[in-house]
């Protein structure tokens, strides 16, 4: 198979709206919408392998833990497995009281009073009834016009108004699509669901559920939102209905026409947890609730711990959430490049000195503590990494605080060995590179063996024990400080002429376990720089093993 040169042969562009005066291009999304889950019905019957009855109540315990207060639970008339799981729900007590569960049904008789069945004993249920109403589907599936397609939405709400006063012990609420609502004609659309409506007999107080779905993507998801406000200031008695979103993923903007979907009206949205359904998916509820989280708004679903909710998922559908996906992949919140890595460190550091709880770090539009992760791997070093970086990952790893110019010098080392393995560097490798450049002693020139001070006037006397180039030897060095006694003292024993141009040092942790970092920049008579770094219990002792360490370095 070839493709054609002029596509336009065989596509259309989809119409515009007749959408006068929209408003939604003006409006913001202020609060949360009811959220409808259907991983259970959607989501599963997407899946390879659909999930046994033990992986279902798994996903619906899930479901129920992070907040959803209504849940598909699957189309009990598409077999025993489905029927079975469903009534075994209702009759487990496992329902919350404040959680709803729905079912879907085409529209036929027979399939309507299987779904009512296996809710019975339910507090409170929806029963969805749909039936396709677009062109493709009226002309090549069913054969039929218009007013058939509409005949079929009304005897099947007759069905459910029927039904529903069968089995009184529940209170049951309704739900209507007309499906394939995207590629319909919006005014024929409007005319199914008040014909529905009017069977009904909805009121404010017991609204109508009116589900208008993208069954399959078919335009930009601005045309999606004026067909919902068209349908809003179209719909008889829209103070008796809720609409409701169900968005597909097939042009990859299902997120974008649900959003669009409610600043034009909607007051619903179906999905799955991380975007599973159909071809390319159903919207994603987590993208969607946690994109209103960093705008301010509270989206009523508790996402706080979200690498449990991913082992969940993965584990019911047996599909992998990627590694990219919004939010929640392993990588979202990971930087390798320099430059991110600098922004993000110096966010980090910038935070520290706040007054308030704003969040505002270069390139992480959300605080990864709020969903549970730690700051562990927000940076990760390899060939495409920085000083910045590396820092970072010594400072969360090791606790140290390296000055500006010796992570330059240090990033060279890591960039030579990420360059030569060829992949990512973990802590271990960084923290291993650090200790060779910096501040293991086997082999090199000058290790410490002991050291003492004393005063002579004004002076410092710094007399050590050293090994030097394999052999023990003691050492002076007289100097208005302890480093510049320590700096006389390598000289007279042969070692290098240094100036010291940079010192700094810190504790790292608390109390008695406690220890010192201290750092050191040095010069040599020809100009090199060189850094060393010295870690002890005391702080005068790291200082000592610095400056051994930047000899070293010659």
């Amino acid at each position: 198979m070839t493709m054609l040169r002029d596509p336009s042969v065989k596509y259309r562009p989809f119409p515009q709206v007749p959408l006068e005066n929209r408003q939604w291009p003006g409006r913001t999304i202020t609060h949360a919408p009811i959220w409808l889950s259907t991983d259970l019905r959607d989501g599963n019957q997407a899946l390879i392998d659909p999930m046994d009855a033990e992986k279902k109540t798994r996903f619906f315990d899930l479901l129920v833990k992070c907040g959803l207060k209504e849940i598909e639970v699957g189309f009990p008339a598409s077999g025993a497995t489905d029927f079975d799981y469903i009534q075994g729900l209702v009759r487990s007590g496992r329902i919350p009281d404040d959680v709803t569960v729905q079912v879907l049904t085409q529209a036929r008789e027979d399939l309507i009073r299987t779904s009512f069945d296996s809710l019975e004993g339910a507090r409170t249920a929806i029963v969805h009834l749909y039936n396709a109403v677009s062109p493709a589907w009226r002309r090549i599936v069913f054969g039929m016009e218009m007013p058939e397609i509409k005949q079929i939405a009304i005897d099947g709400a007759k069905q459910l108004r029927d039904n529903a006063a069968r089995l009184p012990g529940t209170d049951w609420r309704f739900e209507y699509s007309p499906e394939t609502f995207s590629t319909a004609e919006i005014d024929f659309s409007i005319e199914c669901c008040a014909a529905v409506m009017d069977i009904l007999q909805p009121t404010a107080e017991k609204p109508i559920i009116l589900n208008l779905p993208a069954t399959v993507e078919a335009a930009t998801p601005n045309i999606y939102a004026d067909q919902i406000e068209y349908f809003c200031k179209h719909l008889p008695n829209r103070d008796r209905a809720l609409i409701s979103l169900h968005t597909h993923n097939d042009r990859g903007t299902g997120v974008a026409a649900a959003e669009l979907g409610l600043l034009a009206g909607a007051d619903r949205v179906e999905g799955c947890l991380f975007g599973n359904g159909e071809r390319t998916g159903n919207t994603c509820l987590v993208t969607i609730a946690l994109n209103m989280y960093t705008q301010g708004v509270d989206p009523e679903l508790d996402f706080s711990d979200i690498d449990q909710v991913i082992q969940t998922v993965e584990y019911c559908n047996n599909l992998p959430v990627h590694p990219r996906h919004p939010y929640g992949g392993e990588l979202v919140y990971t930087a390798f490049s320099g430059s991110h890595q600098d922004a993000i460190k110096k966010g980090f550091a910038a935070r520290e000195r706040q007054n308030d709880e704003k969040w505002e770090v270069p390139y992480l539009p959300i605080d990864p503590a709020d969903l549970g992760r730690s700051y562990e791997a927000v940076i990760r070093v390899n060939s495409q990494s920085g000083k910045g970086g590396v820092a970072w990952v010594l400072e969360q790893d090791k606790g140290l605080k390296l000055p500006k110019r010796m992570q330059a010098n240090f990033s060279l080392v890591v960039q030579s060995l990420a360059d030569e393995t060829s992949r990512e560097l973990g802590a271990e490798d960084i923290w291993g590179a650090f200790e060779n450049a910096y501040l293991a002693e086997d082999g090199k020139r000058f290790q410490l063996v002991d050291w003492s001070e004393s005063h002579a006037g004004a002076d410092r006397i710094f007399a050590g024990k050293l090994t030097i180039d394999g052999g023990a030897r003691s050492v002076s060095g007289r100097g208005n400080g302890l480093m510049s006694s320590v700096v006389a003292a390598l000289a007279e024993a042969g070692g290098p002429a240094l100036d010291i141009i940079d010192y700094s040092e810190h504790a790292i942790g608390h109390g008695s376990d406690a220890q010192a970092a201290a750092y050191v920049e040095c010069r040599t008579a020809d100009g090199k720089s060189l850094f060393g770094c010295g870690l002890d219990t005391d702080v005068a002792t790291a200082s000592v093993r610095a400056i051994l360490s930047a000899a070293n370095g010659a």
